[in-house]
């Protein structure tokens, strides 16, 4: 599994939220009854949708990527009908205009003005769908709207509802007809995460629910319901806000960080947006398994799918096999945690 610092938890360990006594905080129960809502048509994929739970509390965006046929759609979808808030999703294909996602100014019939029509951007969890499909300017439409919520349509600027995350898929495999994400773009995502094969066991699952009948267009027929809304969503975000960070913890955040830019095989490290990001992330994933701090364990567990993307590797490492994911491994094996 690539969401995690060694692909899967532990042998023994928790997923967040997994049989771990919450923190007496407002919201985390609407929060982690998310998980099990989703797993009624969703299977093995669980810490997939940690990482999405984790952003929804940090307002982060995630990239989700992975081969055709892995559920990175559905999983969404599903996610979205156990939140009660607005959810569209943008079918990114080559012809796809700006426009097209941030809205335009149309001329009223019968009048002297245009008008602004909001375009799908305009939603609370905005689904991105095989984002690197369409060129790079309608792609840096996105840019103005994860980083600053807003979006700017004939000279005037147009706040985002709040919340609001965008939740991208891309396949790895197909790079025909397809145009990669610069890097200012990926620096936007908290997360991109690596969606794998089910294990044989979750599998087997997905075929015997498909052989009883499952419609996994209809969650509803599956009894899936919703459970949090935007309040709840604010109030775990104001208990997230409250966990605790020891300074030693965040200076080994830092030193990771900082050790990313002199790793020999890599030629971009991680931004100081990075940093942050890894550090919004820990207290998220904290949350999640129930403390109220942050553990070192915390940013080991979410190094991967909050730095894989902001991290360059030069060309000839690349051709020697050299991933980000193994510069990771490397950092979190030869930079020190505390204890």
């Amino acid at each position: 599994m690539d969401v995690q610092p060694q692909s899967e938890p532990a042998a023994g360990q928790p997923a967040p939220g997994d049989g771990v006594p919450p923190v007496p905080a407002d919201g985390h129960g609407a929060v982690l009854a998310i998980r099990d809502e989703v797993g009624k048509v969703v299977v093995g994929q669980d810490p997939v949708l940690a990482c999405l739970l984790a952003a929804l509390l940090v307002r982060g965006h995630v990239l989700l990527e992975g081969v055709p046929g892995v559920a990175k759609t559905l999983l969404v979808k599903v996610l979205a009908a156990t939140l009660d808030l607005e959810v569209r999703r943008i079918q990114f294909t080559p012809d796809l205009m700006p426009s097209d996602v941030t809205g335009q100014l149309v001329l009223e019939d019968g009048r002297a003005g245009f008008r602004f029509r909001p375009g799908p951007i305009f939603t609370n969890l905005c689904l991105a769908d095989e984002i690197n499909r369409c060129p790079p300017k309608t792609q840096a439409a996105l840019l103005e709207a994860m980083e600053e919520r807003q979006v700017s349509v004939g000279g005037d600027t147009r706040a985002l509802p709040d919340p609001f995350i965008v939740v991208a898929t891309q396949n790895p495999i197909e790079y025909e007809g397809t145009y990669p994400l610069p890097e200012a773009q990926l620096d936007r995502f908290l997360f991109k995460v690596v969606v794998p094969y089910p294990s044989p066991e979750a599998e087997l699952v997905v075929l015997d629910r498909h052989n009883a009948g499952l419609d996994v267009h209809d969650p509803a027929a599956a009894g899936v319901r919703r459970v949090a809304g935007a309040e709840d969503l604010a109030r775990g975000r104001a208990a997230v806000d409250g966990i605790t960070v020891d300074p030693n913890v965040v200076r080994y955040i830092l030193t990771l960080v900082r050790a990313s830019r002199d790793a020999p095989a890599v030629t971009l490290g991680v931004s100081p947006r990075g940093g942050a990001a890894l550090l919004h992330a820990t207290k998220a994933w904290a949350w999640l398994s129930g403390r109220g701090f942050v553990t070192p364990d915390d940013v080991k567990a979410v190094a991967k799918p909050a730095l894989r993307h902001r991290i360059q590797v030069r060309p000839e490492a690349a051709l020697e096999g050299v991933t980000t994911d193994r510069v990771i491994d490397g950092l979190l094996a030869t930079v020190p945690s505390p204890r």
